[in-house]
């Protein structure tokens, strides 16, 4: 079976799961790379493990539709089984989540429903917990579907808030379960499909 995986970043999420692949805990291979960026760490990491990688720029395309229906087109021809969207901030069109309905999922840095919507990624979502005096925090991986961090959840890993805690040190303990979580599930949701 295969994976691609979106980022928009340095690609921990997405190391986590080549990890895992490489580990033989992901019965998969990761197909491909998209990046939302030209410039970013995660495509390091694809070059490292020769995983093609492949850029799509929001401002390079007419609409998010049509960047999209690309990105369909090469998942299609590539025969992708799963989209892993790891630290990716774009907001996926209604097209793609059409096309892949049930085969899309997201790790996002809070326990959802609560912290999730639009501007709620990276260091927002730690500010916003810490600002309403949470008691834990953790992360959620999801499906995807048309609104944004809505989808049905798969699993979740918690964290407890110390009242030192900043948004630093709690994005820090967050994302040492994603790395445990994310692998994890990937490698259930691949099991599951093979049956």
């Amino acid at each position: 079976m295969n994976i691609a995986v979106f980022a928009s970043g340095g690609g921990t999420d997405f190391q986590s799961i080549i990890d895992g692949v490489e580990s033989g805990l992901i019965k998969a291979k990761i197909n491909m790379l998209i990046a939302s960026k030209p410039d970013i760490y995660a495509i390091e990491r694809a070059k490292k493990h020769n995983i093609p990688h492949y850029v799509f720029c929001k401002k390079d395309f007419f609409s998010g539709e049509e960047m999209f229906d690309n990105i369909i087109k090469l998942l299609d021809e590539n025969k992708t089984d799963l989209i892993v969207l790891a630290g990716y901030l774009t907001i996926l069109a209604p097209n793609i989540v059409k096309a892949y309905e049930g085969r899309i999922i997201n790790i996002h840095p809070a326990l959802l429903p609560k912290f999730g919507g639009v501007g709620m990624y990276g260091m927002n979502v730690h500010e916003a917990v810490i600002a309403a005096g949470e008691k834990e925090s953790g992360c959620t991986v999801h499906y995807v579907d048309t609104g944004a961090d809505t989808g049905k959840i798969i699993a979740q890993a918690r964290v407890t808030v110390e009242a030192t805690d900043t948004p630093e040190s709690l994005q820090k303990k967050v994302l040492e379960k994603e790395h445990e979580l994310l692998p994890r599930v990937v490698a259930q949701l691949i099991e599951e499909n093979r049956r």
